[in-house]
């Protein structure tokens, strides 16, 4: 079954400011791709569970028309707020049930969502869609990020790094399991198409305010999960992990700038021309 989280206009706006997108050379890895196994015309790209829309954007340039999927009416009015390019529209449906024609669409992505929907229907639903030598790329990164700042130990920020988390690990979904990159390797194995690569660490880093990283994590549905349960425990949880972060970097002021390290996998697979 497919799972609805990340709906409510507030979690939608720090959604938008907080989420790290996809780097500038992991599209490129994907587009490398599509070109081995089809070349140009780039006619059409869909994103699906494109939420407030950060990744649908990075292909905009790249596509004559590019459409964004999400389940969520504010998810999408937030995505639609921030899209200048007019080859960007939106659409409001399931992952599972796409509202495009039979072997329409050069480019099916699917950024930090395809663990929450029924995946053998979308897959299904994929392969309806996707041209003959359409391709396919899953993308998504790991909870176990690392900050790192100057003259401060790693080891020392990133066990701060690694309670936090820990802290927050009775709130996740039990639908992922123990970790989503499981899902991910599955969906490799079983995906039909012979021509498909699966790449299981590839490093982005980022500055961005400490405040902006406590954001990010905030964003998680299991520290959503624990908003949701108890409030006050959220909340003093954040503020606890914070100071502690800013005892160790040395520092007063959560707008310090950090480092964040994000590991993302992805996985890439074309459709064969006889599918």
């Amino acid at each position: 079954m497919a799972y609805r989280l990340f709906e409510g206009k507030d979690h939608a706006a720090s959604y938008w400011k907080y989420r790290i997108c996809p780097s500038d050379h992991l599209i490129q890895q994907v587009l490398d791709f599509l070109e081995k196994q089809k070349g140009q015309p780039y006619e059409l790209a869909v994103d699906v569970g494109c939420g407030s829309g950060q990744g649908t954007l990075l292909l905009a340039k790249h596509f004559a028309s590019v459409v964004g999927t999400d389940v969520s009416s504010a998810q999408l009015e937030m995505a639609v707020q921030h899209a200048k390019e007019p080859n960007i529209t939106y659409r409001q449906c399931v992952a599972e049930e796409l509202p495009f024609a039979d072997s329409s669409v050069d480019l099916m992505t699917a950024m930090s969502a395809f663990h929450w929907f029924d995946r053998p229907r979308f897959l299904k639903e994929v392969h309806r869609v996707l041209k003959p030598h359409g391709c396919l790329a899953l993308l998504n990164y790991t909870i176990d990020m690392e900050l790192s700042y100057p003259d401060c130990c790693p080891q020392t920020l990133n066990q701060v790094c690694k309670e936090f988390y820990a802290a927050l690990h009775p709130y996740r979904s039990p639908h992922l399991g123990p970790s989503s990159i499981e899902l991910y390797r599955e969906a490799y194995e079983t995906i039909p198409y012979p021509d498909k690569e699966w790449q299981e660490c590839m490093w982005v880093r980022k500055p961005m305010p400490l405040s902006s990283y406590m954001g990010l994590v905030e964003s998680f549905s299991s520290y959503q999960a624990l908003l949701r349960d108890d409030t006050e425990k959220a909340i003093r949880l954040s503020e606890d992990i914070c100071q502690r972060f800013m005892s160790v970097m040395g520092v007063t002021s959560a707008q310090t700038e950090v480092v964040v390290g994000v590991k993302y996998f992805y996985l890439l697979a074309c459709k064969s021309q006889q599918a």
